[in-house]
């Protein structure tokens, strides 16, 4: 016979012994195998003046984006901190630059972009229906509180048509 206080210990050990169990005989996740359901640990921070460095090239020099990216891959969506939560990534500065090559060549390597982008870029299907679902997105601020208007402004001839459709909601 066990006094109280071993039950209570024995329990205890067997609810955690259990516990542990159900957590790592768990299913994966609907339509996931148990290697998907992995996560792998993080690389380190990247260097943060290397990171300034590569968002500054995206703002003027799409050889040395290449460079860089080719380098070190992991640059591709980093964001630096101008300050007071200015983040902005390569293709942001691109975006408000107005150097659709370089936001271009970032897209095809797989780099994220937003409404700000496809702006400049003239891609006013995307503009409309990001708008359509989210119509105060019209007066959001891209990097540096640049305006949605002037991205599309940046965009030159091929954005002409945005540029319309944004004086259009006015």
């Amino acid at each position: 016979m066990h006094t109280r206080r071993e039950f209570v210990t024995l329990a205890a050990i067997s609810g955690a012994t259990l516990f542990s169990y159900a957590q790592n005989t768990a299913t994966p996740a609907q339509g996931a195998t148990a290697a998907q359901n992995v996560v792998p640990p993080k690389p380190p921070a990247l260097d943060r003046d290397l990171v300034k460095e590569f968002v500054i090239a995206g703002h003027v020099d799409l050889e040395k984006v290449k460079t860089m990216l080719a380098k070190e891959p992991a640059l591709l969506n980093a964001a630096w901190d101008w300050g007071g939560g200015d983040f902005e990534m390569a293709i942001g500065g691109a975006g408000h630059m107005g150097r659709p090559d370089i936001a271009n060549y970032l897209i095809s390597q797989g780099g994220r972009f937003d409404i700000f982008v496809a702006a400049m870029l003239g891609r006013l299907d995307i503009v409309k229906n990001a708008l359509a679902a989210f119509p105060n997105l019209a007066q959001s601020k891209g990097p540096h509180g640049i305006p949605l208007m002037v991205h599309a402004q940046k965009g030159g001839e091929n954005a002409e048509d945005v540029v319309k459709f944004l004086q259009s909601l006015k």
